[in-house]
């Protein structure tokens, strides 16, 4: 953690916010010393990493990163509603968790101290809450800040492939390997491994993960001899992986290796306390140079009433869907929030369409179309009501792929459709 040191007399000045932004500040990672200074007093001498945070009061609230390592902020709240928020998310290294609400402080807390040791973490929480944050978070507290983090995510790669991924491969071990490869496993040595999406795993390849967790060596395909490795492992899951293993598609045994300390990061509309500093982060790292420099009151007003379906990925959408709005503006106001459609739940018994499908003309491509999706989407769901959302058992009753009826499914939700059921 860093040094927090107040520039003499800017506690007086910028009462009560340094007092505040100072006990906060010092649990920020990522700097070696945090300076907290009057924008009217001589700069201190400082190194790279090093943080130089400038305070100034003014008609007019804006705040800027001025280089990698000084924050610029000019307030005229004096009760510092906003300023707080504002200067947390601008003294943020990238990618750090940005956070305020007492609830994410209390697992901030937790991580913090599950980062002295190295067991495994089980990282639950639902879609976009965060968890990747977290985890990179877990690895820049704990002794293998210098190694690397390795992020790998289960659902976005072929099953067929994955193991060769993971584990590495021999040259010729398959057909198309060329060349031999490391794989994600010892890539990874010396420091973390983050596996997202865990619970897409195929069952055969579960248990050689519990081995590797096991035995900390890897047998790369093609090879007969393991290597070793030393490898932190996170896992993170947006499903309750508890109920995957009663459902039989989860192994126990692998569960029971991963769940040593689970972290569980609530939805954003659980921490509403959050959003004015996540809300000011995604400003920084998104305006243009020219772009609006505050949010105003009005808007983060807004943005904490939303119940946030899409939770930190939906906020990043309004905030810089706000910034085209705002073009010419000083500040993103509330008339510039326009929040995302939420996914709608779809059910076979609900699916239908009102009345008979127009008879299609040959140059009405474009309608035959959409009529083909219409009834792809109905059969899709039908299937998965039918099999209990069963994916795989699913994807043989339409007869597809496994990976066909994922990309489906993945097309559906990018058009605000999220079909119930979808377990493998």
């Amino acid at each position: 953690m860093p040094q927090v040191t107040m520039q003499e007399g800017v506690e007086r000045a910028h009462a009560p916010l340094a007092t505040t932004a100072g006990v906060m500040l010092a649990r920020q990672t990522g700097w070696r010393n945090i300076f907290v200074c009057d924008a009217a007093a001589p700069l201190p001498a400082c190194r790279a990493d090093d943080l130089v945070i400038l305070l100034q009061r003014g008609g007019t609230s804006h705040i800027d990163r001025e280089g990698g390592n000084r924050v610029a902020l000019t307030y005229a709240d004096a009760s510092c509603d906003l300023a707080l928020p504002a200067l947390l998310a601008a003294a943020a290294p990238p990618q750090a968790p940005v956070m305020h609400d007492p609830e994410s402080l209390a697992v901030l807390c937790l991580a913090e101290r599950i980062a002295a040791t190295e067991i495994p973490v089980l990282i639950g929480g639902p879609t976009g809450a965060g968890k990747e944050v977290a985890s990179r978070f877990i690895h820049q507290a704990s002794g293998r800040a210098d190694g690397p983090f390795v992020a790998v995510n289960c659902a976005a790669m072929p099953d067929t492939m994955l193991e060769a991924m993971l584990f590495g491969h021999r040259k010729g071990a398959f057909t198309g390997a060329a060349d031999a490869g490391e794989g994600f496993f010892r890539a990874a040595d010396g420091g973390t491994l983050l596996l997202d999406e865990i619970a897409e795993m195929p069952l055969g390849l579960q248990a050689k993960l519990l081995r590797a967790l096991q035995e900390g060596e890897v047998v790369p395909l093609g090879a007969t001899k393991p290597v070793k490795v030393d490898v932190r492992i996170i896992a993170c899951a947006n499903r309750v992986l508890a109920q995957e293993v009663a459902e039989g598609r989860f192994r126990a045994d692998l569960y029971y290796r991963l769940n040593v300390f689970p972290l569980h990061l609530p939805a954003l509309r659980e921490r509403p306390a959050d959003v004015a500093p996540l809300a000011f982060a995604m400003l920084l790292r998104h305006r243009p140079a020219s772009g609006p420099r505050w949010i105003n009151k009005a808007a983060i007003a807004r943005l904490r009433a939303h119940a946030w379906p899409g939770n930190v990925r939906e906020l990043e959408n309004v905030i810089r869907r706000a910034l085209v709005f705002a073009q010419g503006s000083s500040a993103i106001a509330a008339e510039h929030i326009v929040f995302d459609n939420a996914a709608r739940m779809l059910d076979a018994s609900v699916v239908a369409w009102p009345g008979p499908p127009p008879a299609p003309s040959p140059d009405d491509s474009v309608r035959l179309a959409h009529l083909v999706r219409q009834q792809e989407v109905k059969a899709i769901a039908a299937a998965l009501v039918q099999t209990g959302g069963n994916r795989q058992r699913t994807a043989r009753a339409l007869g597809i792929s496994e990976r066909t009826l994922r990309y489906r499914l993945a097309a559906m939700r990018e058009q605000g459709l999220a079909v119930a059921g979808g377990a493998r």
